[in-house]
């Protein structure tokens, strides 16, 4: 009478044997494991080509934006900043110009998508001015993502 008693007050899913509990073997884990690896080395190489193409473009469309903003310059000014008074000159009037009827660009000088300084020169080489990004290096010339980024031609 007590035995059955006893088997009562058990829960039934404690008198189940502990092989049959579902779940994974470590060999299961191990193939998903694998498998995520593989997915992960061939689909971040192409993502990363493609930041830095974005990245790139970005630059483009910085110095594009500055060539507009030193176009307005000239027009109230008569002529481009030199070399010295730089970019910062489409933010703050330079010293001994009358005609300045900025600010030219909204916000602050940006740094290039690789955080480095537009390189700007008035005259240019390659017309009234060049503007430069240096590219992921920051050294002249190179190719990829350490390709230079230029106001007198666009991306190749």
């Amino acid at each position: 009478m007590g035995s059955s008693k006893l088997h009562s007050s058990i829960p039934s899913n404690l008198l189940k044997p502990a092989i049959c509990q579902p779940g994974f073997t470590l060999i299961e884990l191990i193939v998903v494991i694998i498998i995520i690896g593989l997915l992960a080395a061939i689909v971040a190489p192409r993502m990363f080509g493609k930041v830095e193409k974005s990245r790139q473009k970005a630059a483009q469309a910085q110095i594009e934006l500055f060539g507009a903003a030193l176009d307005s310059f000239r027009l109230d000014v008569g002529k481009y900043p030199t070399t010295a008074e730089g970019l910062e000159s489409l933010q703050k009037r330079p010293s001994g110009i009358e005609k300045w009827d900025g600010p030219y660009l909204k916000k602050e000088i940006p740094l290039d998508p690789w955080a480095h300084r537009y390189v700007y020169t008035a005259p240019g080489s390659h017309g009234d001015y060049d503007i430069v990004s240096y590219g992921a290096d920051g050294a002249p010339g190179g190719e990829g993502e350490n390709q230079d980024i230029v106001s007198w031609k666009g991306l190749e």
